[in-house]
Formats: C-alpha cells, sequence, structure tokens
C-alpha cells in the first residue's frame, strides 16, 4: 500500500512538472482570473494578454465590469463561493491556469470577519479542490501580512514563524499550507508569492499599505494627505509592473527549479516620511499630516523588509522599479487617471 501511495504520488508530481512544456508545445495556455476587478486583476489580464493573447486571458468577478474593461477582453461572471459554476467556466472555456485574486484585504477584513473567512477560506477551498480535479495550474497571491508579530520583521525569511494578527494574514497562510499540502499529496502544480505593498495608480483596496496610494490622490487632487500611519512605519512596498512580472516569471519558471511553492518577492522598503520627501521633489507645495488610526498596530504586525533572496537564487526574481523610479511613475499615472475621469 505505500509503494502504491508513492507510485501514484510521483506520477502526479510528474505530470505537474511536466505541465507547462506540454502547453507551451501545444497552444498558449487559457488563463481564469477570479477576483479580476479587484486591485490587481485588470492589470494582471492587460499584462498577461500582452503576452498569451487577448482571448486566452478570461477576467472574471461578481462586479459589473466597465465598458474599458468588456473592451480589454473576456470578462464574466464568477462567484468564487459557486462551485459548479465555477466547474462549468472551467470546462465551457478549456482552463489552463487559474489565478486566484478574489480576497478580502487586512482593513477590510477586519471589519467583516465572516465574511473574510467565506471569502478569503472557503473561496480558496473551492478553487483549489477545482485546480486538483481539472489539473489546473494555480496561482494564489500571499502577502507580508501573512507574518506577524513574532516573526523577525528586518528581514523577514522565507521560511520562519508565521502567526498573523489579521483574518486577512490568518487566511493567507491557511492557503499557503493547504496549496503546499495538495502539491505534495496530490501533484497539484501550487504556486505563491508573497507580495509586499503593491503600489499601482488605481483607487486603494482597502489594505494596510495603500496609504502608499492614497498619499498619491490625495496629494495631486488635494495638496495635502492626513496618513493613518506613524511617520517612521517602515513597510515593504513593490511597484505593480514589479508585481506582474514576478507573477508572469514565476507562472512560467519550470517546477524543476523551483525548491518551495511560496516565495517572498519585493522591490524596496520605506517609511511614510520617506515617502512624502520623495514626492516634494516632484510636487512642491504637498504636505502631510499623522494621524494614526486601528491600522497602526496591523502596520506594526508586518515585516518591516522582506528577504527574497530564495526567489533569487530559484528563478532569478529580481526588481526593476526602484524608489524614485516608483514615485515618477506613480505622480504621472495618478494625474493621468484624474485628468481623464474629470476630477
Amino acid at each position: 500500500m505505500t509503494l502504491l501511495r508513492t507510485t501514484i504520488r510521483s506520477v502526479f508530481t510528474f505530470n505537474a512538472r511536466n505541465y507547462s512544456l506540454n502547453l507551451q508545445t501545444k497552444r498558449p495556455p487559457k488563463i481564469l482570473i477570479t477576483g479580476g476587478l479587484g486591485q490587481l486583476g485588470v492589470e494582471c489580464a492587460k499584462y498577461l494578454r500582452g503576452k498569451y493573447g487577448r482571448d486566452n486571458v478570461l477576467l472574471s468577478d461578481i462586479i459589473k465590469p466597465t465598458t474599458e474593461v468588456l473592451n480589454d477582453g473576456p470578462c464574466i461572471f464568477a462567484d468564487i463561493l459557486d462551485f459548479k459554476g465555477l466547474q462549468k467556466i472551467v470546462v465551457d472555456h478549456r482552463v489552463d491556469w487559474l489565478i486566484h485574486f478574489s480576497a478580502l484585504l487586512s482593513a477590510i477584513g477586519e471589519q467583516n470577519v465572516p465574511l473574510a473567512v467565506r471569502v478569503n477560506i472557503e473561496g480558496m477551498h473551492n478553487v483549489i479542490e477545482l485546480a486538483k480535479q481539472y489539473g489546473l495550474r494555480i496561482f494564489v497571491p500571499s502577502t507580508a501580512a501573512a507574518f506577524g508579530p513574532d516573526s523577525p520583521r528586518n528581514p523577514t525569511p522565507n521560511i520562519t514563524v508565521q502567526r498573523p494578527r489579521t483574518i486577512y494574514g490568518v487566511s493567507k497562510v491557511h492557503a499557503e499550507l493547504l496549496g503546499e499540502y495538495y502539491f505534495y499529496k496530490f501533484g497539484l502544480d501550487f504556486r505563491s508569492l508573497r507580495f509586499p505593498g503593491v503600489i499601482s495608480s488605481d483607487v486603494p483596496g482597502g489594505g494596510t499599505t495603500d496609504y502608499a496610494i492614497a498619499i498619491f490622490h490625495d496629494a495631486i487632487r488635494k495638496g495635502r494627505y492626513e496618513c493613518y500611519l506613524k511617520p517612521d512605519t517602515r513597510l515593504p512596498m513593490m511597484h505593480v509592473r514589479d508585481a506582474l512580472r514576478a507573477l508572469s516569471e514565476f507562472l512560467e519558471a519550470p517546477n524543476e527549479q523551483l525548491n518551495r511553492r511560496v516565495y517572498n518577492v519585493t522591490s524596496m522598503s520605506f517609511t511614510p516620511e520617506e515617502l512624502a520627501d520623495r514626492m516634494v521633489k516632484h510636487l512642491p507645495d504637498f504636505q502631510v499630516t499623522y494621524k494614526p488610526d486601528s491600522r497602526q498596530e496591523i502596520a506594526d504586525s508586518f515585516p518591516q523588509v522582506l528577504d527574497d533572496s530564495e526567489a533569487r537564487r530559484d528563478w532569478n526574481w529580481k526588481p526593476q522599479v526602484d524608489f524614485d523610479e516608483l514615485v515618477k511613475l506613480m505622480v504621472k499615472d495618478v494625474t493621468e487617471k484624474i485628468t481623464a475621469n474629470g476630477f
């Protein structure tokens, strides 16, 4: 019996390791993105459509998409709590890869824990079982919030104690462990990256690190910003360009290069005060004040610096957007977005 289990596990693992190669030799992967109208989904779809073709990336959510999103490529309704509905989508659209973005972020999750449990944990159960059933490669983003106050904060290594104090962080640790278990038990090609705060021109989605987005919107619209964190609160960050490139490169990496299923990735770490100082170079009249609220306690449990040396070693991860370039890009992109929206 033990020999049979070992043989079955070996077959599953072999299939997972050869999955990417088979896809590349036959056709581009068909990719389903859940929670696609959240913080990263739309930009992720654009990025991957540029690599694999417009019709090969299927964006999904329970939110009504804008005309702009619909014009950019396929977008459908998908409820991650509806397992049969997800099955139909995978079968009808011949999905190969599943990118699971659906989640309530840290600050929002603390305001509605029961909903966060349903979306972040029950939803994860559905998509990972779906991936096992249909042999999908599945990517589930994790986060620096998966660590906690007992973790080393500067730097935070890839493997260390994880005792987060938010339901968002708890749900991400759950996802990491469940994904690793499905990999070892069933040969599921599960992959996850622990992202730092991801900074883009989109409207903030309710994460603790989202001050680094809101500050640009308020600076350009109002000339001032009231920060909900202390000025010296150091947190790891990354521009959306690097986040999407990391996701794409990690998804494409051959299984034999991966020593882990979950990796830290990051670009930089800074404080609100350091960010404001860089912004003043582009917006000389900008002023910032500080009024810490409940999100300060959450931020104090996060890593200050993520150690992503294992990702750099195993699949050659390397960020490209540095601090000065990030500020320059954000001033430009947020200004253009505000101008386009007429306010």
